[in-house]
């Protein structure tokens, strides 16, 4: 997960500086508060290792009745790294709890939550305490956000879900999107709110952002699984692309967003990178940083956007 919205607990980061969004709307605020409790041990959660096979999450039909598939497992078995009580920063216009999910298959530089990455690290808290905080937040919270690392890669995700639904709440889905297919079953089984999808450069310069080999053609698939999906009722989604100076991501962020345009996405966000909870291997400033993410906001914005919004560090 590589927007920098909040941080889970231990150095977790709960305040976001306003943001310029050209519906009107008050800028994002900040998220209130962070806990974790004892370890919760259980499994790594899901596949999501780098070159593994993505599987299907097994969930099919609508939010009223959901067909469960063999490979589902109980929203006991999340493997969860951290939990914001209540966030403004996570869903646009939302006032939600966070849930950070341990593990990611990819490794980008500037990834803030650094310490979700390995698959393999216990959990933290168990899924018992974010039930507990519902049912003290009901009618407090609009919804959850599960985010991470890479939420998709948990195969107890769709079980969690449907239980937050089921206790009233809606859901909204961080991903990088390199589990396409496990996004559309989250879709088609009614299972999803609102995405949060990183696209983070080019498809050629991908592999320098995130690591890995062949992770554009799963990120771009998964916004074509997107604005396929919003053509026919689906969830409400955002684009964000991350800009760190002097590297890929911004000397093709502009391109980036026209090609999102393009494809259909109608609401995008530019995110400075910030160094919280990164390796510190490389600037977040430079010399006329600001002004050049300035002016890259301005010709984003030109593109013609329901909704644009620009994150500053």
């Amino acid at each position: 997960m590589t927007s920098p919205q909040t941080r889970p607990p231990n150095g977790s980061h709960t305040s976001q500086q306003p943001s310029r969004a050209t519906d009107g709307g008050a800028g994002l605020g900040a998220s209130a508060g962070s806990r974790s409790a004892g370890a919760h041990t259980g499994g790594t959660g899901g596949t999501g290792e780098p070159g593994l096979p993505e599987t299907g999450l097994g969930a099919t039909g609508s939010r009223e009745g959901v067909v469960v598939g063999l490979d589902r497992r109980p929203a006991d078995d999340l493997v969860i790294a951290g939990l914001v009580p209540m966030s403004t920063v996570d869903w646009p216009d939302h006032l939600t709890a966070t849930v950070f999910l341990q593990g990611c298959p990819w490794n980008c530089f500037y990834c803030h939550n650094q310490a979700l990455i390995p698959a393999r690290t216990p959990g933290q808290v168990a899924w018992e305490e974010v039930r507990a905080l519902l049912r003290r937040r009901r009618g407090l919270l609009d919804g959850v956000v599960l985010t991470g690392g890479e939420a998709l890669r948990q195969d107890a995700l769709a079980d969690a879900a449907r239980e937050v639904i089921d206790m009233g709440f809606q859901v909204g889905l961080h991903t990088a999107g390199p589990y396409p297919r496990r996004l559309r079953d989250m879709i088609e089984a009614g299972l999803v709110d609102w995405v949060g999808l990183d696209i983070k450069a080019l498809p050629e310069h991908y592999g320098q952002v995130v690591g890995r080999a062949n992770a554009a053609a799963r990120a771009w698939e998964s916004l074509e699984v997107l604005v396929e999906a919003a053509g026919c009722g689906g969830p409400d989604f955002e684009v964000r692309t991350t800009v760190v100076p002097g590297d890929v991501t911004a000397d093709d962020a502009v391109e980036v967003a026209r090609r999102v345009h393009a494809a259909g996405a109608r609401v995008y966000a530019l995110q400075q990178a910030r160094s919280e909870g990164t390796s510190g291997e490389f600037d977040v400033v430079a010399p006329g940083w600001d002004g050049t993410c300035e002016r890259m906001a301005e010709r984003i914005e030109a593109l013609g956007w329901d909704r644009f919004t620009y994150r500053p560090a």
